[in-house]
Parts: C-alpha cells; structure tokens; sequence
C-alpha cells in the first residue's frame, strides 16, 4: 500500500520523536547516579541554645479627624520614646521601626459606611543584648513616659547566632542519618558505600516569646513583672534526608 506524502512526513516526524526520546533517556541515565542498591535516611538534631538578644516590641496607636492628624501625634508620641532610651544611653541603631501604617476607620451601626476618622499605628523594637537584662526596667520606663503600648519581649538570637547554630545543627543532623546508614547497612549484611545525595528537610528557630502583653499601655505593675523575666535555653532542631550506595 503506498502511503500518502502526509503520512510519511507524519511518521518521520514520530520517528523522530522516539528517536530523540531515547537519546535524551540514555542521557539522563548517564548524567544522573542510579539509585539501584541505595538507602534513604533521614537524620536529626536538636540542640539547646542561650539567646544573645532582647528584643521589646511597642506599639504606638493614634487616632484623628485626618490621616495627617493621625500621623502627626504618632510622630510625638514616638519621638518621646525614642529621646527617652536615647537620654538613658540606648544608640539610635537599637530603635527599629517594624512597621507604620495609616488607615481610615468606619462606622458601620447604621447599616452603610460612614468615615470616622483615621488610625496611625506604628510598631517599634528596641534591641537589647542579652546581658542587658537589668536595663529592660529602663525601657519600660521611656515607654511609661511616652504613653506606647507594650507588645511583647522576645529572647532571640542574633543573625550571627543563628548562621552559627544552623550550622552546627545541619552538621549533627548529617552525622545522625549517617550512623543511621552504617547501621541499616550492617543490618542487611551489607556495607555502606559511597555517599549519593542530601536534600535538607528542616531547620527550627522561633525567637522565644517570653510575655505577651498584648499592646497595653505601658505601666509600673508592667515593669515589675518584666524585670523578673530571666532567658533560659531552649532547642533549635534539624533534619535532613541523605543517600548512600550499599554494596
């Protein structure tokens, strides 16, 4: 039967495409290890860790007829707590910004939206080290003074910590799926042989919530009880998954 000039384009074109197929499956085979005769293992780490920072959050919330108005009694409220901290000796670089924001409010009883007003809300951090526990008073005080709202104070770890435990957690995790290995191996009568791939499954670190006080007015009874907070350590965690060849 004698094919037309279309169906022949048609199956060089198909032929082709297994052609080329099967050049491109022999390619990944050669390119990529072969995971025949291999285990998977997954390895963890958990470490206990002093926090080297402090960190006090406050909020700042205004109200006014305008968002300029709004604004600008943030701006005074956040001025005197940043000159107080500044006046008892904390560097500007310590005094953060988290966020500000400015935003209408509304009033919705009669059934439609009705324009009230404007809200300016501004979160601050002020950044202590971790020795400087006793100075967590003072900062209370600048916030009392400055009529800010307390969020919460965190125990954290510097940028520098955390690149550092990281580190040293993904190190142990990786000794931990290898001892895994060595012991799966010699289990099966096998021997471990050489070492495939790593995928990193997971690394844990939250700074530690030390109170929550949920944006109230900061206050004398305030300060007392956050003076007595003391950091303790706490576990950071890790996990990785690792392939090794048996032979």
């Amino acid at each position: 039967m004698k094919l037309t000039k279309s169906v022949q384009i048609t199956l060089i074109i198909v032929a082709g495409i297994i052609i080329f197929g099967l050049i491109g499956f022999a390619a990944i085979k050669t390119l990529n290890p072969s995971y025949e005769n291999t285990i998977s293992v997954a390895g963890t780490s958990t470490i206990e860790v002093m926090p080297d920072l402090i960190g006090i959050y406050f909020n700042v919330d205004t109200q006014g007829a305008t968002s300029k108005e709004a604004s600008d009694k943030n701006s005074e409220i956040v001025k005197v707590l940043i000159d107080s901290l500044i006046s008892r000796g904390f560097a500007r670089a310590d005094i953060q910004t988290q966020s500000f924001n400015v935003y209408p409010e509304y009033n919705w009883n009669s059934g439609t939206q009705k324009l009230i007003g404007y809200k300016a809300s501004h979160s601050l951090k002020i950044e202590l080290s971790a020795n400087q526990s006793e100075e967590i008073g003072d900062v209370i005080d600048s916030g009392i003074n400055a009529g800010a709202g307390v969020g919460y104070i965190n125990f954290e770890l510097s940028q520098e910590n955390q690149n550092k435990y990281k580190a040293e957690a993904m190190k142990l995790a990786a000794q931990d799926a290898r001892s895994k290995a060595e012991g799966i191996a010699e289990g099966l009568d096998k021997k471990l042989g050489k070492f495939v791939s790593v995928s990193t499954d997971n690394y844990n670190y939250y700074p530690w919530l030390a109170r929550d006080f949920g944006g109230a007015t900061a206050s004398a009874e305030m300060k007392d009880e956050a003076t007595s907070i003391t950091p303790s350590e706490q576990e950071i965690s890790a996990s990785v998954t690792a392939v090794y060849r048996i032979r």
